[in-house]
């Protein structure tokens, strides 16, 4: 017995409900490993670097992260073929408009660009390649299981949460993820799924990784007399997070404008390499940094940074990492434009971290006394809130990857008054602003969510009779015999649709005998009120239907050959049936 054979009787044996449960924990456990696998290729490639080269500071970081971007960028070139940056947006799409469909390279193609550019001390995240990694694994196996489009979906985010969960050892922030940024609405019948991949890919992490925290660290408890400090941190934030968006994205334009790509490369390289021997804390992840901050050590300049000797006063530490707030976000950008891999949820939290470090530093310079490792772990959380728009997620990431529960009040105060003030300006988060204009981009609203779940290529229906130009009445006839549909198309020799013949409206005819043979199918054909395209989004679709008064449209390819009509009573059985689903009515 074939391996296909195998799971097409599991699928016939096993209701598909079922099915989708233990598929979930095969999905977290495969998204787990991922995780695992990537985080000790990552630190592989470090300590292969560290202990095989012996190289100067200077040398170190200035070439090392161009040579780990030169190296993705081949890949990706080469092998790969395919752009694969921006995961978390690229799983957007697929859930809106690609029936959840994740190309199968990309369970191992976003790992392995990833691990490189990091490695090598690109200044990204590993998060949304894992995420990108986590979905496509969802999503193959659904498909190799020919599930439902639903079911699909829920594996697709089975994935992304079980990677997120894998990888911070954090599996209620990776249920809260999927919730909030993936923005499919998900009822409660397709929790079970997400929690049973959660807990199965954190347990993978803590085998592997130990059940320590990400960021163990200490921290002051929480003082009632702190909280308008906080409430400035939440703004301040708020604004930081507006400028890391808006950067990111004009900055990825500006660039995205130099057509060669090795060129492009070139200088990114250039630009990140001077700016990591400017500021070292740039190099990699930058997660060593932040522990040090969150355990209340005081930093130290690595190496002989020219600009050390700011770090000789207070005010100076101050002014030298708000520096390297700002230009993490450039860091970032350059690393990702020049061909290197990587997200943007690692440096929000890194820029969350030394924003919540500078302002506290501030505070206490000024007289206030306010603990500073408390506003580190805060700050993570409120950048995440504002830059994301996830404070949820934010809230509980940090209190998991950190153990610091005790700070669940400063934790939520801040991530709301950062996303609160982030929402005043701007109503899409850095993943979805650049697909929220196409109208593909899926959010909690109900109505738009199932417009954006139901596809149009399912409703076709191409039951009806087909006509050629030139044919006359006495076809019509014999059509109308042997079919019961309302409509017969019309189309010319090479298949394109030319117009419609309404039964009702030709019935006057179907008697004149004494026409059959000189009354032709272009004499007595209708132009279709509208056409619909193959793969149209739905709300287009529906808004055909509604300025129209159709009771059917046809739909047609690119070329516009004919494909079969979608009816109005089709399309809201369909619609009624997705929303009692959303609604978790059934």
């Amino acid at each position: 017995m074939t391996i296909p054979q195998t799971h097409k009787q599991l699928k016939h044996r096993i209701p598909e409900r079922s099915l989708l449960l233990m598929l979930s924990f095969v999905v977290g456990i495969s998204s787990g490993f991922a995780a695992v696998l990537l985080t000790a290729c990552i630190d592989g490639i470090k300590h292969f670097l560290d202990s095989s080269l012996s190289l100067s500071y200077n040398i170190q970081y200035l070439l090392l992260p161009g040579v780990g971007m030169l190296i993705s960028l081949l890949l990706l070139r080469y092998l790969v073929r395919d752009n694969i940056s921006h995961g978390v947006t690229k799983v957007l799409l697929a859930v809106s408009r690609g029936e959840s469909k994740i190309k199968p390279h990309n369970m191992w193609s976003s790992m392995l660009t990833s691990s490189v550019t990091i490695g090598f001390g690109g200044s990204v995240g590993a998060e949304a390649p894992i995420v990108y990694t986590g979905a496509a694994i969802g999503s193959n196996l659904g498909r190799w299981f020919d599930l439902s489009y639903r079911n699909i979906t829920i594996l697709l985010g089975c994935g992304a949460a079980g990677a997120i969960a894998g990888i911070f050892k954090a599996p209620l922030a990776g249920v809260l993820f999927t919730m909030e940024i993936l923005l499919f609405n998900i009822s409660l019948s397709s929790m079970l799924p997400l929690l049973i991949s959660t807990i199965s890919a954190t347990v993978v992490a803590y085998i592997f990784r130990g059940q320590t925290p990400m960021f163990a660290c200490t921290l002051t408890p929480f003082q009632l007399g702190n909280i308008p400090f906080y409430i400035l941190l939440g703004a301040a934030l708020g604004f930081g997070s507006l400028y890391f968006t808006k950067t990111t994205l004009w900055l990825e334009d500006k660039i995205a404008k130099i057509s060669n790509s090795y060129l492009k490369w070139a200088i990114c390289a250039v630009g990140l390499g001077l700016m990591i021997f400017l500021f070292p804390q740039l190099y990699g992840e930058g997660y060593g940094v932040l522990g040090d901050l969150l355990n209340g050590k005081e930093m130290e300049v690595e190496g002989s940074s020219v600009l050390s000797f700011m770090t000789r006063s207070g005010w100076g530490v101050a002014a030298f990492f708000a520096l390297v707030f700002f230009s993490k976000v450039i860091a970032m950008t350059a690393t990702n434009a020049g061909g290197g891999n990587g997200g943007t949820f690692g440096p929000t939290l890194f820029c969350g971290a030394i924003a919540g470090f500078v302002l506290a530093r501030c505070f206490n310079l000024c007289g206030a006394t306010v603990p500073e490792q408390n506003f580190v772990l805060v700050g993570m959380a409120a950048m995440m809130a504002g830059v994301m728009q996830a404070p949820m997620t934010a809230i509980f990431l940090i209190a998991e990857i950190s153990g610091g529960y005790e700070l669940l009040i400063p934790l939520i105060l801040t991530s709301t008054v950062s996303y609160g003030t982030v929402r005043l300006f701007d109503k899409y988060s850095i993943y979805n602003k650049r697909i929220a204009q196409s109208g593909d981009l899926l959010t909690h609203d109900n109505d738009q969510a199932v417009l954006t779940l139901m596809n149009t290529n399912s409703l076709i229906r191409d039951k009806y009779p087909r006509l050629l130009l030139g044919q006359h009445l006495r076809e019509v006839v014999a059509a109308v015999q042997n079919s019961t549909a309302a409509v017969i198309a019309v189309l010319d020799t090479e298949g394109r649709f030319q117009g419609v013949i309404d039964i009702g409206n030709v019935r006057k005819y179907l008697l004149r005998t004494d026409i059959y043979d000189r009354l032709k199918v272009e004499n007595i054909m209708e132009t279709a009120p509208a056409l619909i395209e193959q793969g149209e989004k739905m709300e287009s679709v529906m808004r055909k239907f509604d300025t129209t008064g159709a009771w059917r449209l046809p739909v047609v390819d690119a070329e516009r050959h004919y494909l079969g009509f979608i009816s109005r009573s089709r399309l809201l059985t369909a619609y009624r049936n997705e929303l009692k689903a959303i609604s978790n009515e059934d």
